[in-house]
């Protein structure tokens, strides 16, 4: 029986999500990637935006290693929603390559760094985080947003999916996926009758 590794299946778990953010990306265009599509504004490159700034504070100002990327909002360090949209003088190529470093300079702590290591969580009011904790925290929130991600991206082009190789939906042409619409529509109208 061989030994559980937990830093190494949580970071796997991270990387596997990050990795979701950089295809949802690929063939769009720069205003696909920006256009807002829900009523509170998420947008594909907004969601890179705001993950590079959480691995940042998580990865980075927990465990005094500070790394240069965008404030959260949430932190109280920007204006209301800064971190979840790109302004227009933000690149694309800009925005991926940040969030490359970042996440290349979170893995280095994630390596350097034992799981039950702690460090002052900011704000947080004496308040100690641990690594294990922290992994915890951003494979969660990154999954989080890496699913917002996979609507999005079905919104704009009807792109589905975890991966682009080894698709992890249904197998079915467009009439097939028409069809199911339709029967879910159907049930709901159904429940909802009742």
């Amino acid at each position: 029986m061989s030994a559980t590794d937990h830093k190494k299946d949580l970071h796997v778990y991270l990387q596997d999500a990050r990795d979701v953010f950089l295809w949802k990306l690929e063939g769009l265009s720069e205003y696909d990637i920006r256009r807002p599509l829900t009523p509170t504004g998420t947008n594909l490159l907004g969601l890179v935006k705001h993950v590079t700034g959480a691995e940042a504070f998580y990865f980075g100002d927990v465990f005094g290693r500070p790394v240069d990327a965008p404030d959260l909002w949430i932190a109280g360090d920007a204006e209301p929603n800064a971190d979840l949209w790109a302004t227009a003088d933000e690149t694309r190529a800009e925005t991926v390559a940040r969030y490359r470093r970042v996440w290349a300079h979170s893995d280095a702590t994630i390596d350097a760094l034992d799981l039950d290591a702690t460090g002052p969580l900011p704000g947080g009011e004496g308040r100690e985080l641990t690594l294990h904790r922290a992994l915890v925290h951003m494979v969660a929130e990154t999954q989080r947003h890496a699913g917002h991600a996979d609507v999005v991206r079905e919104l704009i082009d009807g792109a589905t999916g975890q991966r682009e190789q080894g698709p992890n939906m249904a197998p079915g042409d467009a009439a097939w996926w028409a069809g199911h619409r339709e029967r879910v529509e159907r049930a709901a109208r159904e429940a909802a009758a009742t």
